[in-house]
């Protein structure tokens, strides 16, 4: 619904006594006037897609640095998937399963839970992660905006669930949630013009597996005595 900005009493416009109307004089513009006037803004449809800043991160030389790999040999990977718009999540477990299976985990050390919603992706990411027995949790889900605010209520609480699940019990989990203005954009992020997210996120969490067991490695090892 458009809002009016506060302060101004609608229709105050035909309350106000103006000149009598001259029309001749209303078309008449000055050449320099005529210089001055905005452009017409261009259809929105012509507007440019967004887009990420290219490049990749360089680490300078001289200080320690741990780089994972989206690796999956000898891994268990946990995934978390809500059967709500089943049609684009299917897709994205597809995609993850690809991309799991590509980077070298076994196919029986994937396990699939699968959730009512967006909305109760934390708490299994959560069970999957308090039981130990995955490298990473991968939860996958997607979110359509509709004619409520149910849609920014549920897309937030998915996202930070998801990261508390991840902060209380130190597992990688990481968010493959589709969060949309409408199927299309949906679809075209579920193995359409812009990619699989299920598969992003798959290698994402594998990379976040593969860094903190570089981690563990190496602040496991006993380091030199303090003087």
């Amino acid at each position: 619904m458009t809002e009016r900005l506060p302060g101004r009493l609608e229709g105050a416009d035909e309350l106000r006594v103006t000149p009598p109307f001259d029309a001749e004089a209303e078309t008449r513009v000055a050449p320099d006037e005529r210089e001055a006037e905005d452009p017409p803004a261009p259809p929105a449809d012509s507007a440019p897609p967004a887009e990420h800043a290219p490049g990749r991160l360089v680490i300078p030389d001289g200080v320690g640095a741990f780089v994972g790999m989206p690796s999956g040999v000898r891994r268990s990977v946990g995934i978390v998937v809500s059967r709500y718009n089943g049609d684009i999540t299917t897709k994205l477990l597809e995609g993850a399963l690809g991309a799991l299976t590509a980077a070298g985990v076994q196919r029986d050390r994937i396990d699939v839970l699968q959730v009512p919603g967006a909305f109760e992706l934390p708490l299994g990411a959560m069970a999957l992660a308090k039981s130990r027995r995955y490298a990473c949790v991968v939860a996958l889900g997607c979110v359509i905006r509709g004619e409520t605010p149910h849609f920014d209520y549920i897309a937030a609480e998915a996202a930070s669930g998801l990261q508390l699940a991840a902060l209380e019990t130190g597992v990688p989990v990481v968010l493959g949630v589709l969060t949309t203005e409408n199927r299309a954009q949906a679809e075209a992020r579920a193995g359409g013009a812009h990619g699989n997210k299920g598969e992003e996120a798959a290698s994402s969490a594998l990379e976040m597996a593969d860094v903190f067991a570089r981690l563990r490695a190496v602040t496991a090892a006993p380091g030199p005595s303090a003087a």
